[in-house]
């Protein structure tokens, strides 16, 4: 009897995760612990996870073993933990923004033994903040300082028309795009990262394998659109200009980012070098 009983629980168990499985397509399941400490936090944190038929999550408050079934053609197992991180929970891939926790009412705001000491918590962290401010360079913050330069050096790569270069440049982005901490982020950086991090990525990846100057042009389009986004919200000491070739893609145009006001244009190179103006400036 005692037999049938253990099995009859595992059979219960596994029915909510089999009858998921079955709704989405393709299912891949795979548990993350999640941090939360109430019955509310279970809804929440299964509300921001699912998304349709393509994920669904389903949390246990004892154990804060989160099983997540998706559909590895339409999203993944990072995309659906970024968006609960977001909402203020952290989970062993991602920390949620400390501004996302503060809004968690006072009963859900749990322990966050994965969480450092906060950035703004003493005077003398204050202090350091400000020393660093000084210390920036290339006019963006520390964080995404290598990001940026990396960038800028694939840009004028393929401003020169060398395709060489600007797949050496693009190696050395992938490199600091997987070091930035998002711990050092501030809120609104955070919710940008976790957005176009996974398009640095890919661009910047399609770059590095390609020797095909047409092709790492066709790149760099998405891959200044994400750039433009996360430096947007980021701190600037210098001004960025963001610039527009009208002529490029039979005229569609597309944009690229640059720390000179003097318009060099990368997608035609030397054949139209002064093509384009600045559309915008941040800083």
């Amino acid at each position: 009897m005692r037999s049938i009983s253990i099995l009859g629980l595992v059979i219960i168990t596994l029915l909510p995760v089999l009858d998921t499985q079955a709704q989405i397509k393709n299912a891949r399941t795979t548990a993350v612990k999640i941090f939360g400490n109430t019955p509310a936090v279970k809804i929440t944190i299964e509300k921001e996870g699912n998304d349709g038929k393509s994920a669904n999550v389903d949390w246990n408050q004892t154990t804060k073993l989160a099983t997540i079934t998706y559909d590895p053609s339409k999203t993944d197992e990072d995309a659906v933990l970024k968006r609960i991180a977001l909402a203020g929970f952290d989970n062993e891939k991602f920390l949620a923004p400390d501004d996302a926790y503060a809004k968690l009412p006072k009963e859900e705001q749990y322990v966050r033994t994965l969480k450092p000491i906060s950035r703004h918590q003493t005077d003398e962290h204050t202090s350091h903040v400000h020393d660093t401010q000084i210390k920036r360079t290339e006019g963006v913050s520390s964080t995404f300082t290598p990001l940026a330069n990396n960038y800028f050096g694939l840009k004028d790569a393929l401003v020169k028309t060398d395709s060489q270069g600007a797949a050496a440049k693009a190696i050395t982005l992938l490199e600091a795009i997987k070091a930035v901490d998002m711990n050092k982020l501030a809120h609104a950086e955070h919710v940008v990262w976790m957005k176009v991090m996974n398009n640095l990525m890919t661009e910047a990846s399609t770059i590095a394998k390609s020797k095909d100057i047409a092709k790492q042009r066709v790149a760099l389009v998405s891959l200044s659109k994400a750039m433009y986004e996360l430096l947007k919200v980021a701190p600037l000491d210098t001004p960025v200009y963001y610039q527009h070739c009208p002529m490029y893609d039979e005229g569609k145009g597309a944009h690229w980012l640059s720390k000179e006001e003097a318009v060099k244009n990368p997608f035609f190179g030397s054949q139209m070098i002064s093509c384009g103006s600045t559309v915008e400036t941040l800083n």
